[in-house]
């Protein structure tokens, strides 16, 4: 399965496939006040945005899975519900690595939700190390809300 650029029909998708992610991961951990601003409508609005920086895996207009890179933060990285533990997240993870290290960001970063133990353990599997917890400034419509997350970290180098 290959990684690619995400491609104008995959903004509706990617959009879904990112809002029924957060929900079954966030839901029962963030404040109410963040996810009643989190509605279907603002993962559209946010994806538009992003949508020049998602790779995604899986058919144009159907992804599986997909990874939104910032500066040097893995800013966010799903995968659907039914495509789960197929091993998609781990090429995900490694298509982001690379392309973090091809911008030159040795150190990169990303956020997880505090409490949210199967992410963690993944991100640990992945060599990602909790470094602390700290207060980052979340999107929702018309501003930001802040959110206090788990921090990882990992140190990167060329592949072999």
């Amino acid at each position: 399965m290959s990684i690619r650029a995400a491609q104008t029909p995959d903004l509706g998708p990617l959009a879904r496939l990112w809002w029924q992610g957060w929900r079954d991961a966030h839901l029962p951990l963030v404040p109410k006040a963040l996810a009643n601003r989190r509605t279907l409508d603002s993962f559209i609005v946010r994806m538009a945005l992003a949508l020049p920086h998602v790779r995604a895996v899986g058919p144009v207009g159907a992804p599986l899975g997909f990874h939104l890179i910032k500066d040097n933060e893995l800013n966010q990285l799903y995968v659907e519900e039914e495509s789960r533990g197929a091993g998609i997240a781990a090429l995900l993870m490694a298509d982001a690595e690379d392309r973090l290290l091809e911008a030159g960001v040795k150190t990169p970063w990303l956020a997880c939700a505090i409490g949210n133990t199967r992410a963690a353990r993944f991100y640990q599997k992945a060599g990602w190390v909790l470094t602390g917890t700290q207060t980052v400034p979340t999107e929702i419509p018309g501003g930001w809300y802040p959110l206090k997350i788990w921090r990882y970290e990992k140190r990167l180098s060329a592949r072999p």
